[in-house]
């Protein structure tokens, strides 16, 4: 019974009965999903929506760039970061794929730049030191144009000067690059007002272009007037005026740099624009040189050395600088077989004029003084400048004595007449004392010089025996006459002091020659009081 169930038992079971399924099991089924599904998606739009702009900067090397880790900054606040690094197809630069911000969309414009920041020495400064510890980051300027851009090329250094600072760019035009860098100074009045930015090789490699950045407020003082040199080192110079000595600071002595003066002239000079062009000179001198609008040139020939005369010297009038030397060729003379020395000279007659006190003639008026003038004797000559260099220059002067000349007009440029300068002089005046004494009678004179000399010799020979003589033969007697004299002395000194007796006699005779004079003074008062005392003799005198 226990183990079997009969039908009546089995009956008795209820009959089971299906649920119908509810529709709404389904919803709960895929609302989780779902929910997960609208948050995920939210979220992707939101980040859709705040993603910022990807961009590629291609650099020559990824030198300190690591995908991931190198961050992009703007005034070193995070702005971005590298998230890839790929070598270019040219295989000659690499392409770094960067995030940024959502904000730095608006800056993305074709002249911004971009550059790896790393510890870099340039013109002076060290810069980007803090790399070393952090790594290296990219930093960049914004620009200034409105045409957006995604793709960029960095930059090899970090630029000079950003887009936001204030101040004006000029370009400088120069033979060489001498000392400058990128990051030179530059100085106006020996104050650092700016620096070099860039340089470049002009085309056809004539020379070089720098492009320098003035600060502001000092690049109002950039005129139109205004010259610029090259300051670098120490500008050391020798010339006939003698030695110069410039520098404008210890830091253009080391890494170079550039300074500008503006001439002092009449009247305020116009103001220049950006990116105005101006001339590199070499040195102040140079720069500050007027330049004369005006000039005349002339030939010189001489024909004595022109050592020590370079192109750019001097040429004066009485100490009035009025020219300058431009070259100096040689020329060969056919009729004489000897080679001259030109010397092309270029004359400023404005400089005379605006110094003259009365009305000099010009162009071809001034033919006519010119001749008049040399027919007065003026003439060039080289002269020494200096003794200690042996520069020479180029003097005007008169010289009465000078043979008769003119000024050959015909000739291109017209031929100026010279007279030898006074060191030829000198030369020609000691040649003719050489050329004397080569014509006295040395021979003659110096035989009888000799004779003169043997003459002497036997002279001074009998001297000296006579000498030897005199020494033993009468310095002996000498020296017993000497001895007597002595003694003679001291016995004329024991003679003579106060208390010998010799002095005592001497003055008692004289005491008694005082008396007998005493009374014969007064016979002689008595007689001539009383003459007729011869004949009668003294009379008693009465009571």
């Amino acid at each position: 019974m226990n183990e079997t169930l009969d039908d009546q038992d089995i009956s008795a079971i209820p009959e089971a009965v299906a649920e119908p399924k509810k529709r709404h099991s389904i919803l709960l089924v895929w609302l989780i999903p779902l929910i997960a599904a609208l948050v995920g998606g939210t979220l992707a739009i939101k980040t859709y929506l705040q993603k910022g702009p990807t961009i590629t900067i291609a650099f020559k090397t990824g030198e300190g760039l690591e995908a991931g880790k190198t961050k992009i900054k703007f005034r070193d606040v995070e702005v971005g970061v590298v998230t890839d690094i790929a070598i270019a197809r040219e295989l000659n630069h690499v392409i770094a794929t960067a995030e940024l911000k959502k904000g730095v969309t608006p800056y993305l414009v074709e002249d911004t730049r971009f550059w790896v920041v790393r510890p870099q020495i340039t013109g002076g400064s060290v810069t980007g030191l803090g790399t070393l510890m952090s790594g290296a980051y990219i930093n960049f300027d914004i620009g200034t144009s409105k045409q957006p851009q995604r793709d960029f090329k960095g930059l090899d250094t970090q630029p000079a000067i950003t887009t936001d600072l204030p101040g004006t760019r000029f370009m400088l035009h120069a033979a060489d690059l001498g000392s400058l860098d990128i990051g030179s100074p530059l100085y106006f009045r020996r104050i650092q007002v700016g620096q070099v930015i860039s340089y470049d090789l002009d085309k056809g490699g004539t020379g070089v272009t720098f492009t320098v950045f003035v600060n502001a407020p000092y690049d109002t003082y950039v005129k139109a007037n205004t010259r610029f040199w090259n300051a670098s080192g120490i500008d050391l110079s020798i010339d006939a005026g003698g030695m110069k000595l410039d520098t404008q600071s210890l830091v253009s002595i080391l890494v170079g740099g550039i300074a500008f003066q503006t001439l002092n002239q009449e009247g305020e000079a116009p103001p220049t624009g950006p990116n105005s062009a101006f001339t590199l000179f070499a040195n102040r001198e140079e720069a500050m040189k007027n330049r004369d609008s005006i000039s005349q040139s002339y030939v010189l020939v001489f024909k004595e050395s022109v050592r020590g005369l370079i192109p750019g010297a001097q040429v004066d009038f009485r100490g009035l600088a009025i020219g300058e030397v431009s070259g100096i060729r040689v020329e060969y003379d056919s009729h004489s077989r000897q080679i001259n020395m030109l010397v092309d000279i270029r004359l400023f007659p404005e400089r005379l004029r605006s110094r003259s006190s009365g009305k000099i003639p010009r162009a071809k008026e001034s033919h006519e003084m010119i001749n008049g003038m040399v027919a007065g004797g003026l003439r060039a000559q080289l002269k020494s400048g200096n003794m200690l260099t042996g520069q020479l220059f180029v003097a005007l002067d008169y010289f009465p004595n000078a043979p008769k000349a003119a000024v050959v007009w015909s000739t291109n440029p017209p031929q100026f007449p010279t007279t030898p300068g006074s060191l030829m002089e000198l030369q020609a005046a000691l040649d003719k004392i050489f050329h004397k004494i080569d014509q006295l009678p040395l021979g003659e004179v110096l035989v009888e010089v000799r004779q003169a000399v043997q003459s002497l010799d036997t002279t001074l020979k009998s001297t000296d025996t006579m000498v030897k003589k005199v020494d033993a033969e009468i310095v002996p007697e000498v020296k017993a006459v000497l001895e007597d004299a002595r003694k003679t002395l001291g016995a004329a000194k024991q003679t003579l002091s106060a208390d010998a007796p010799l002095q005592s006699d001497l003055r008692e005779a004289l005491r008694e020659l005082a008396k007998a004079a005493q009374s014969l003074r007064a016979l002689t008062d008595y007689l001539e009081r009383n003459p007729e005392t011869l004949i009668r003799g003294k009379q008693e005198e009465k009571p």
